[in-house]
């Protein structure tokens, strides 16, 4: 790894890709080519180390909770939009979480804002709150227990 070049590969994923989705000219070989370097440069400030994986079939269980979430979510949003407008209440719901780890930390992100009807709002490294804003809320404290023990043990049992 270079330090023009830190991720060689992801550049070049990007440029092919950018090149696929463009028509391949020699302008946009050199804008993809300053987009994939330029990516690949931004991605290796953002590493933060290596992770330490404790337990894969964590994760394969993490991955089957969540199909089953989205689609159940999905279905749910789906009648909820159709329907009367008039029961729905959206909110916000502070979590307090245990998980540290920011690749643990990044796959509840992309679980949360991935599933429709929730959307990851921020979270605060200091305290590990984390507020989450959900399309229909009823109870504050069902999110709470369904977020910590859904998601976040299996995290905290691949990553902790």
């Amino acid at each position: 790894m270079s330090r023009i070049l830190p991720h060689p590969l992801l550049t070049l994923a990007l440029i092919l890709m950018w090149l696929v989705l463009t028509r391949a000219s020699l302008g946009h070989l050199v804008l993809g080519t300053a987009v994939g370097v330029g990516a690949g440069l931004v991605y290796a400030r953002l590493e933060t180390g290596p992770t330490r994986l404790r337990s894969v079939t964590a994760l394969v269980r993490l991955a089957g909770v969540v199909a089953l979430d989205i689609v159940r979510s999905n279905a749910a949003v789906a009648v909820l939009i159709v329907s009367s407008r008039r029961h729905r209440k959206s909110g916000f719901v502070e979590i307090p979480l245990r998980l540290q780890d920011p690749t643990g930390l990044a796959l509840l992100a992309m679980i949360i804002t991935g599933t429709p009807g929730t959307a990851w709002l921020e979270h605060d490294r200091a305290s590990g709150v984390l507020l989450l804003h959900v399309f229909d809320l009823k109870d504050p404290e069902d999110w709470r227990h369904l977020i910590r023990t859904r998601y976040e043990a299996l995290l905290l049992e691949a990553f902790a």
